[in-house]
């Protein structure tokens, strides 16, 4: 959406290096566009943001705890995780069920799963042989359920997406409410 005015807006920023993988000829969806980065990402694990989904954090920076979280030799991919009852704008059902150990599997809609909260650590490996063009990450989610790699970790504070019209206002709502809590 408005991609000239993103690309505008990094290009002027020094710092963090910013490169731009684009998408303007054919949008990839969200794996395809991670296997045309793979050359700019290389060879260690690197984080996945949606970008249309964000968080109020209350405690230590998730992303912090991603991180510290990650084990590559037992993982290819770590997913943060949110509550539905910590979710704005989500109109959907749950994602994933948490085992004791942190693994994942569907929930088919249970409502004791997660939401897959846009942020997630993987590791490139998951990607050997992958194809080129458009495809979803559901489908790595999948194998790595399968190979027993695919963990979820739930995140602290509030979660937000934007992913639908419906949800921006709910969005500014919820950030709106926080702002005013912090003061």
């Amino acid at each position: 959406y408005f991609p000239e005015q993103i690309v505008a807006h990094v290009t002027a920023r020094r710092a963090p290096n910013i490169v731009i993988s684009d998408e303007s000829e054919q949008l990839l969806d969200s794996a395809g566009g991670i296997v045309k980065a793979l050359p700019e990402l290389g060879d260690q694990p690197f984080y996945i943001l949606n970008a249309d989904t964000f968080w109020i954090d209350d405690g230590p920076l998730n992303l912090q705890r991603l991180a510290l979280a990650w084990d590559a030799a037992k993982m290819d991919i770590l997913l943060m995780l949110a509550d539905l009852q910590q979710a704005t704008g989500h109109c959907g059902s749950t994602d994933f069920l948490v085992a004791p150990d942190g693994g994942l599997r569907r929930s088919k809609g249970d409502p004791a799963g997660l939401i897959y909260a846009g942020a997630a650590i993987v590791h490139p490996r998951l990607f050997e042989g992958a194809p080129a063009g458009p495809h979803s990450l559901n489908a790595y989610f999948d194998s790595a359920i399968a190979a027993g790699r695919l963990f979820g970790m739930p995140m602290h504070g509030h979660w937000i997406t934007v992913g639908t019209p419906d949800a921006v206002p709910l969005a500014e709502a919820a950030v709106a409410g926080a702002l005013i809590e912090s003061q």
